[in-house]
């Protein structure tokens, strides 16, 4: 069965105590407003996520942003998907476009972070999306099919269903700009698409596969609408609270 799920992307933002005010703040909030089988998970920077998970109680659950793909070892400045499981976080990000971009993280690469992080009973949000001008020149569907097919249809049918999808358009992170509901829907409903080629219709069926490109409390309820829309990554408004346990209110719309 799919969740319905809204997770929220901290980034690089937020001090020690500016994140635990925010946080206390959502969970707070989420406490009253959420219902039924909803899940709320803020994905923050890894200063945080050790006191995020007690401040959680099971309301908000915790991610981080990133792992490294090897299980321990020599790498400065690293952190393993054994210690991010150990802090009490349930997800990690893996491929979200700024990774890609910035720290030209391959799907290859993208994919041996999928592995570790399952190894470790972690749930991968795994990010895929195009460009601006691969949106334009017509290739996003190939674009997307190669992200699949190299970053977790490398999976077997077991361990990929334990992974959520993030359709992010890069054109669309933090830019104001936002995909129609039905430029979004046509995404998604192609990326369920290949995955029940790959893996089957039941299996496709209950694959989560969230929006994650400037959604916000004025456009969520509609993108949610969608049928194979089944929540949000949310960057920027998932840095002040009203915003995001707003979108989180709008499955119930």
């Amino acid at each position: 069965m799919r969740k319905k799920i809204v997770a929220g992307n901290w980034k690089m933002n937020m001090d020690f105590s500016e994140g635990i005010s925010l946080f206390s703040e959502i969970v707070n909030m989420v406490r009253d407003e959420k219902k039924g089988d909803q899940i709320a998970v803020i994905c923050a920077p890894y200063i945080h996520i050790n006191s995020l998970t007690q401040l959680g109680a099971g309301v908000v659950k915790i991610g981080a942003q990133n792992c490294h793909q090897n299980e321990s070892g020599a790498f400065t400045g690293e952190i393993s998907a054994k210690m991010v499981k150990s802090t009490g976080c349930e997800y990690v990000i893996i491929g979200h476009s700024e990774r890609r971009q910035y720290f030209a993280e391959t799907d290859e690469l993208l994919a041996a972070k999928t592995v570790i992080a399952l190894q470790n009973n972690l749930t991968p949000l795994f990010c895929i999306g195009e460009t601006l001008d691969e949106r334009n020149n017509g290739s996003y569907y190939q674009v997307l099919e190669k992200q699949l097919e190299n970053g977790v249809f490398t999976l077997n049918a077991e361990d990929f269903a334990k992974v959520v999808l993030a359709y992010e358009p890069v054109w669309a992170i933090g830019t104001g700009l936002t995909a129609s509901p039905e430029q979004a829907q046509d995404i998604h409903a192609f990326i369920r698409a290949k995955v029940e080629a790959k893996y089957g219709v039941n299996i496709a069926d209950d694959t989560t596969i969230l929006y994650g490109g400037s959604c916000n409390p004025k456009n969520a309820a509609e993108l949610f609408a969608q049928n194979d829309i089944d929540g949000g990554l949310i960057g920027g408004a998932s840095l002040k609270s009203r915003d995001f346990v707003d979108i989180v209110k709008a499955f119930n719309s």
